[in-house]
């Protein structure tokens, strides 16, 4: 029977070097999500890459499955990531996956921004085809339990961030932040949510981005600031007494050179520099230099530690709604995996595909190479995926209302599709899963 499964790591299981080697940023996303897909046994698949978490969630009906994307995950950063993986499969996953998007497993309890990642991810999964029913019926009662938790408990009130922490190790150096020179680096949610509280901070704020357009559209959004060009970074490094830098950058644009050369221009004054960047953008070699202060992701987690406490009564209240969210989710997949013709409809739709799909590289010969291959391979796929999206969200709804509807809208399915003798016998016909398109010879 096919099950939901997820593997990856997080900040708990792997610090943030090993973390960075993971990362996959919005250009790379749709061909891994394709790469996800095409793998054996993968019918389903999706991919939650946040600074603190890199997870695959996959639909599956072969327990290998956490095997092949395990292998992609350590062929990405090198056999040294497999002892930080986590895996979770069938109900555990969903527990796992109803937490992250509740904000439970997140270092800092209670924020509210791996909710809209986690939207993010999913959105990323259904524009590329990766995402079915399956998927697609576990995120969406993960996010309304979410929403549950965020109105019915007080998790989310006081609410520390990443940023605040941030903000607050600022305080414990330089004490008030009200027109001090403060620096952001980047334009992206997490910048916004950084300047947005040295504005409320009064700090006197400027923002740079190697797009200049988007760091004058920051300072537009925050209601304040100055955007510089992103050329300036060296004398702005000697202007700023707090620098706070978060970009896509896939090295360091800290270096030890570049700093070194603004300490010399500052004459003593310290420097604050907070990294919020997964690959980081603070050299590791900058920590060591004198009058300079910088932090990275895990570094806040020390910082915001002191605050969980205040939350862990909330964060218990949070546990058991999630607990009642999961099992009326289980509930519901026991009913709609009791409606024979949907087995047997995908098994249909998924013969057809592989057929297709191998006739298609038939015809094209041996002159495809590997990832060509994958590649029709996951559009067959996909396709499968996006045309039975709606009936099976319609049998399955079904199949939650109660045997005489099921029994209706299945003989209705059964005849549309052309699957009526096969349905004859369907009170006692097992739950077919469905049959994965193989890779072609030499994909991989």
């Amino acid at each position: 029977m096919a099950e939901i499964c997820c593997i990856g790591l997080s900040h708990k299981s792997a610090p943030i070097e090993v973390r960075e080697k993971l990362a996959v940023g919005d250009e790379a996303l749709s061909a891994e999500l394709h790469g996800l897909a095409a793998l054996e046994g993968i019918s389903e698949a999706m991919l939650l890459s946040t600074c603190n978490r890199v997870e695959l969630v996959a639909v599956s009906a072969v327990p290998e499955a956490t095997d092949a994307l395990a292998a992609r995950l350590v062929a990405r950063g090198g056999e040294a990531v497999r002892e930080h993986l986590h895996v979770h499969r069938g109900e555990a996953a969903v527990v796992h996956l109803f937490r992250v998007a509740a904000s439970l497993d997140s270092m800092v309890v209670g924020e509210p921004q791996i909710l809209g990642q986690v939207k993010d991810a999913f959105a990323a999964a259904v524009a590329a085809g990766t995402v079915g029913g399956e998927l697609t019926r576990a995120c969406e009662a993960a996010f309304a339990s979410a929403k549950r938790v965020r109105t019915e408990t007080g998790i989310g009130a006081a609410a520390v961030s990443v940023a605040s922490a941030a903000m607050e190790l600022a305080r414990k150096i330089f004490g008030r932040l009200a027109q001090r020179p403060v620096l952001v680096v980047g334009a992206g949610p997490m910048s916004e949510v950084c300047a947005r509280h040295l504005v409320a901070e009064s700090a006197n704020l400027h923002i740079t981005n190697r797009t200049f357009a988007r760091a004058e559209a920051l300072v537009q959004a925050v209601g304040s600031g100055k955007a510089r060009p992103f050329e300036q970074l060296g004398q702005l490094l000697i202007e700023a007494d707090v620098v706070v830098t978060s970009t896509a950058a896939p090295r360091p644009i800290f270096t030890p050179e570049l700093v070194q050369a603004a300490l010399k221009a500052r004459k003593g004054r310290p420097l604050f520099l907070v990294d919020l960047a997964v690959p980081r953008d603070v050299d590791p070699a900058v920590h060591a230099l004198p009058s300079v202060f910088a932090y990275d992701i895990d570094d806040l987690e020390r910082v915001v530690a002191g605050n969980l406490e205040v939350r862990s009564g909330e964060a218990a209240r949070a546990e058991v709604l999630i607990a009642e969210e999961v099992a009326r989710f289980i509930r519901a997949k026991t009913a709609r995996d009791s409606v024979p013709v949907l087995g047997q409809l995908r098994r249909r739709a998924d013969a057809i595909a592989l057929a297709e799909a191998e006739k298609t590289l038939a015809v094209l010969g041996e002159g495809l190479n590997a990832k060509q291959k994958q590649s029709v391979e996951a559009m067959a796929k996909a396709i499968v995926n996006k045309l039975l999206h709606a009936p099976t969200a319609r049998l399955r709804t079904a199949g939650e209302a109660g045997p005489e509807e099921a029994a209706r809208v299945a003989a209705a399915a059964a005849e549309l599709f052309g699957l009526a003798e096969a349905t004859e016998h369907a009170e006692s016909a097992p739950v077919a899963e469905p049959i994965p398109i193989q890779r072609a010879e030499g994909a991989k």
